[in-house]
């Protein structure tokens, strides 16, 4: 890896001078590093717009938390460069390592001691009287819900042009391995092992206490038709992208391409989820 890109939390002046920093370090390794227009101007220099910079770098390191991760993420779909996340935030699922350890985690990325995972993304396309009026992708959810108005909406399911179900609730989450210990989590889903091809899909308050949440393969086809809302619902990717949906607007979710994230040779997934989520109990 000799090209190194660098994006850091945006508007948060301790991860711009942590990435000036960090430019400066693997400056002196004599690589070569690319930052974003926000780092650049920070440090200046000239930077490279982040919607362009996959194809000038072999690794992405991103500075922030999982929502940072997240928009950078999705920049990434399909292109093979992998990311590691430098954790400026708090949970950080995905942005797994500490701010404290980077420098000793990059040593050893450097030298090859490293990992890389494969996480697949959702494409998601809404359409009004079978007109696309929108689309994007998401890495960690699909989420149908209500926008800012107290009633429940009404919608149906289909997987693979079968009907599922029609329920009223507060919405719904579809989300992806990587997503279940988001929003799919907080709602009562499953934790999908990242190595499972599956889509999680978990009402979010249901009217019928009997809808729980269920597991697709992840090549099924999702199409949501929105019946009822009382006031224009939202489709939020991510919970950083937004689309306004009307009574009538049809939502089509499909697997996409993969993004890559880097991991150190020794991490393993378990010891995240007893990190993160506080499991209690040690090995003997």
């Amino acid at each position: 890896m000799k090209r190194i890109g660098i994006v850091a939390k945006r508007h948060d002046a301790f991860a711009l001078q942590t990435a000036c920093d960090l430019s400066a370090w693997l400056q002196a390794k004599s690589l070569d590093v690319v930052l974003t227009p926000e780092i650049a101007k920070f440090n200046h220099t000239q930077g490279i717009p982040l919607a362009e910079i996959a194809s000038h770098i072999d690794l992405m390191v991103v500075l922030g938390g999982d929502g940072t991760l997240l928009q950078t993420g999705r920049c990434f779909v399909g292109s093979e460069v992998p990311i590691l996340g430098i954790n400026l935030g708090r949970l950080g699922f995905l942005t797994d390592t500490p701010i404290g350890n980077m420098f000793d985690v990059m040593d050893e990325i450097l030298a090859g001691q490293f990992k890389t995972k494969h996480h697949f993304s959702l494409e998601a396309k809404v359409f009004r009287n079978n007109k696309l009026i929108s689309s994007g992708i998401a890495m960690n959810d699909v989420v149908l819900q209500r926008n800012d108005h107290p009633r429940m909406i009404e919608f149906e399911m289909f997987a693979r042009d079968q009907f599922v179900f029609r329920l009223r609730a507060d919405g719904l989450v579809l989300a992806t391995p990587a997503g279940s210990t988001a929003y799919a989590l907080s709602a009562g889903g499953a934790i999908i092992h990242p190595e499972i091809e599956a889509i999680s899909v978990v009402p979010i308050c249901p009217h019928t206490v009997s809808n729980r949440p269920i597991i697709l393969p992840a090549d099924h086809e999702v199409t949501l038709k929105l019946i009822d809302s009382p006031t224009p619902a939202a489709l939020n990717l991510d919970g950083q992208v937004h689309s306004t949906l009307n009574v009538g607007d049809t939502i089509c979710i499909q697997r996409t391409a993969d993004i890559t994230l880097v991991y150190l040779s020794h991490w393993h997934y378990f010891d995240v989820l007893r990190n993160k989520l506080g499991w209690a109990g040690q090995h003997t």
